[in-house]
C-alpha cells in the first residue's frame, strides 16, 4: 500500500486548523457557545473553499470535526433533528473528561463510499494482439469489446492475475483505503455503501484513519479539557513518548521540546521511557522465570494497547502470556504521582489508542489526559510559540538507551534481550516481533499452533512502531532515524535491577 505518512495534505492541515481552533477557543473563548458555532464560517470562508463541490458539505464535516476535537461525539444524521452543534456542550466544557468509546468514528458526509475491492481496466490499454489479462484469468471474466479489454465485475474473483500480467500497466486495483489499513477486518459498509467501524472489532489503532485521503475517520481529542485544567491552576506533569524527537521539527532537540512545554503550562516533563525501562526489567525476570524455566510456552509484551486488545479478542487463549508488567505509560504515571500526589498526569505520544487504555477503571487514577503530538502542535499553534525559535533552558535525561528504543517496531523485544543477556547470563533468549495487525495476527496463529514455544513476542499495530502512530507529525523513516539518535545519546545503555 502506498503511504500519504508524512506528507503534508489538505487532509493533514485541516486536522491541524481543527486543533488550533479548539485550543484557541479553551484559551480565549468568553461565549463559547457562540464561539463554537461560529468556527466552521471561520474555518470554511465562502470565497476560499475550493474542496468540494460545496461549501455547505464542507462545513457540515468541520462541525461533526469540531465535536471530536471537543471530545464529543458525532450527531446521530439520520434523525429529523440532529440537535445543534453545541449539544452536549456542559459536558466538555469541563476539566476532566474520559474518552468515551468509540473513539475512532467515520464522519458519514465526508465518506466517499470507495470501492471495496474492485480491478478496472483503464484508457492505457492498448486493446494489443497477446492479450495476456483474457488468457490468465481463471474464470473467464474477461472479454474484448472494441478492441479493448473489459473485466465483467460480477464473474471476477479478484485474484488480481490480470494486472500482474499487462505489458501496459493498464489494469487497476481500486481498494477502500480505510479497510486495506485495517489490520482487524473492523470496517464494514452502510446501506450506501460509506465505511462504517465494527466497534467490537476495532482496537482504536488509527490506521483507517490516517490512511483515508478524504479525512473522513477521526478521533476524539482531549485537548479543550487539558486546557481547562490548566487554566484551573491545577499541577499538570506531562510524559513523553520516546517517539516525539523530530515531530516538532528538525531543528527542535529534547531539551528544546521540555523548555517549550514547561512554556505551555505544565509544571514539569518525564520521559516515558523511564517506566520502559522499568516494564524492561520486568519482562526480562518474567522471561526468565517462566518462559526459560518451561512454565509458560510463550510470552507476549504488553507496552502497544491495540496489539493486546486484539490478542484478547481474537486469542482469547492468550490472555495469561501477555506481561503483566505495567506499560509505559502507566509506570511512568505511578513514578510522577508518588513525586507529586498533588498533580495530573498528562500522556503526550504518537498513539491513539493510548486514549482508551488511560480511560480504562484500573488507569484512570493515574493518567488523567492523553494527547497526540498532532493536538499538541495545534495548543503550541494557538498560543503562538514556535518552537524553533525556544532557548533550551531544561534537560531532557532521565531514560536509558532501551526504553528510549522503545518507539521503533522490535525495540522492545531487543531491550528486553538485552536484559535478560545482562542479568541472567546463559539464558537463551528467542525474540519476535511483529508489526501491523495483520502480521500480528498470523504470530498469534502460529503462537496458538505451538510453532513459537520459547519465544517472546513483541507485537506492534502500527507498521513501524510507536513512531507510526496516527497522532504522529513526520514521515516514518525519519522518525526512526530521530530515534535512533536520541537513544545513542542516553546517558546509560540498560536500565539497573
Amino acid at each position: 500500500m502506498s503511504s500519504m505518512r508524512g506528507i503534508d495534505t489538505p487532509v493533514r492541515q485541516r486536522r491541524r486548523r481543527i486543533f488550533k481552533e479548539v485550543a484557541n477557543l479553551a484559551y480565549t473563548s468568553t461565549n463559547l457557545k457562540d464561539d463554537m458555532e461560529a468556527l466552521p464560517y471561520k474555518i470554511v470562508d465562502y470565497d476560499e473553499s475550493i474542496y468540494w463541490e460545496s461549501v455547505y458539505r464542507e462545513r457540515s464535516i468541520t462541525r461533526e470535526r469540531i465535536r471530536l476535537a471537543m471530545g464529543m461525539s458525532l450527531r446521530p444524521e439520520n434523525r429529523e433533528k440532529p440537535g445543534h452543534l453545541t449539544q452536549g456542550l456542559e459536558g466538555s466544557d469541563i476539566d476532566e473528561k474520559y474518552y468515551e468509546p468509540p473513539l475512532m468514528q467515520v464522519i458519514p458526509s465526508a465518506c466517499n463510499a470507495c470501492p471495496e475491492n474492485e480491478y478496472e481496466v483503464t484508457d492505457s490499454c492498448m486493446g494489443c494482439l497477446a492479450h495476456p489479462c483474457q488468457s490468465v484469468c481463471p474464470v473467464g471474466a474477461i472479454s474484448m469489446v472494441k478492441g479493448k479489454s473489459v473485466i465483467d465485475k460480477e464473474k471476477c474473483i479478484k485474484c488480481g492475475k490480470c494486472r500482474a500480467v499487462c505489458p501496459y500497466d493498464a489494469i487497476c486495483h481500486k481498494e477502500r483505503p480505510c479497510k486495506a489499513a485495517c489490520g482487524v477486518n473492523a470496517i464494514k459498509n452502510d446501506r450506501v455503501g460509506r465505511a462504517v467501524i465494527d466497534n467490537d472489532m476495532c482496537v482504536s489503532c488509527g490506521q483507517c484513519m490516517v490512511s483515508c485521503p478524504f479525512g473522513a475517520i477521526a478521533d476524539k481529542s482531549q485537548i479543550f479539557q487539558l486546557i481547562r485544567a490548566m487554566q484551573s491552576g491545577r499541577k499538570i506533569i506531562a510524559q513523553v513518548a520516546p517517539a516525539f524527537v523530530g515531530q516538532f521539527g528538525p531543528k527542535v532537540t529534547p531539551d528544546m521540546f521540555k523548555t517549550a512545554l514547561k512554556e505551555l503550562g505544565f509544571a514539569d516533563v518525564y520521559e516515558t521511557a523511564i517506566g520502559a525501562d522499568m516494564g524492561c526489567i520486568a519482562e526480562a525476570e518474567h522471561y526468565v522465570k517462566e518462559v526459560a524455566s518451561g512454565n509458560q510456552s510463550f510470552a507476549l509484551t504488553s507496552c502497544c494497547p491495540s496489539w493486546s486488545v486484539m490478542a484478547k479478542n481474537l486469542f482469547p487463549e492468550t490472555i495469561d502470556k501477555i506481561s503483566n508488567a505495567l506499560t509505559p505509560m502507566v509506570a511512568t504515571a505511578r513514578v510522577i504521582k508518588k513525586e507529586h500526589p498533588d498533580a495530573s498526569v498528562v500522556f503526550i505520544g504518537p498513539c491513539a489508542s493510548k486514549k482508551l487504555e488511560a480511560s480504562r477503571r484500573t488507569v484512570r487514577s493515574d493518567v488523567d489526559f492523553v494527547i497526540t503530538f498532532e493536538e499538541l502542535t495545534g495548543m503550541f499553534e494557538a498560543k503562538g510559540i514556535l518552537l524553533d525559535e525556544i532557548k533550551a533552558m531544561d534537560e531532557m535525561q532521565d531514560a536509558t538507551a532501551a526504553g528510549r528504543g522503545y518507539g521503533v517496531a522490535g525495540g522492545v523485544a531487543s531491550a528486553i534481550k538485552d536484559c535478560i543477556e545482562k542479568y541472567y547470563p546463559g539464558t537463551e533468549v528467542k525474540i519476535e516481533h511483529a508489526e501491523s495487525l495483520a502480521e500480528c495476527k498470523k504470530v498469534l496463529l502460529k503462537a496458538k499452533a505451538g510453532k513459537m514455544n520459547g519465544c517472546l513476542i513483541e507485537g506492534m499495530a502500527c507498521p513501524g512502531g510507536c513512531v507510526a502512530g496516527a497522532g504522529t507529525n513526520i514521515a516514518i523513516p525519519q522518525a526512526v532515524k530521530e530515534v535512533d539518535k536520541f537513544k545513542a545519546a542516553a546517558g546509560k545503555k540498560l536500565p539497573e535491577e
